[in-house]
């Protein structure tokens, strides 16, 4: 927004937006700044307001954010990655893969792991997850509730390895 070009990665691309956003909380390089922000029509358009007053951020019963504001850190993928990113703090990354396309995954020693697919075709791969033995919560199709997941779960094999579908 406001810096010109079309490659410009905004809320307007959402899925995307969710991607980049998963692979910045997910790596542990740099700080981490996360972007919320409002609706717009073109790139010079400012915040939402009356006669040069902000509008406030109104919540609504959904959890989104109304009055004109977009609030990405209240999506959940983008939340959940936020504590993703708290979890496995101190921990390296390990256990690269890529199909030397536009599909990755990584661990955060064996406290996390992330698979990204921004292919046009699905990712269907056993890769090493460097977690424990267990049944884990998709936080980016879900939330963890209970002691449940409302996404998908996935099952790390006494190998550390797991079936990634995406």
């Amino acid at each position: 927004h406001g810096a010109g070009g079309a490659s410009v990665l905004t809320y307007k691309v959402s899925k995307l937006y969710k991607m980049a956003t998963a692979f910045t909380m997910a790596h542990p390089y740099g700080y981490t700044r996360l972007m919320s922000s409002f609706f717009f029509d073109h790139g010079d358009q400012g915040p939402p307001n009356y006669n040069g007053n902000l509008n406030g951020v109104s919540i609504n019963s959904d959890g989104t954010c109304g009055g004109g504001w977009v609030c990405e850190h209240r999506w959940r993928q983008i939340k959940n990655m936020g504590k993703f990113r708290n979890v496995v703090s101190g921990e390296g990354v390990s256990n690269w893969w890529d199909n030397g396309n536009s599909q990755i995954a990584f661990s955060r020693g064996s406290k996390g792991f992330i698979a990204i697919n921004n292919d046009g075709w699905n990712m269907d791969e056993w890769l090493q997850t460097g977690m424990p033995a267990g049944d884990y919560c998709d936080i980016i199709s879900g939330d963890k509730v209970n002691g449940g997941c409302t996404g998908s779960t996935i099952t790390v094999h006494g190998d550390g390895k797991a079936h990634i579908g995406l």
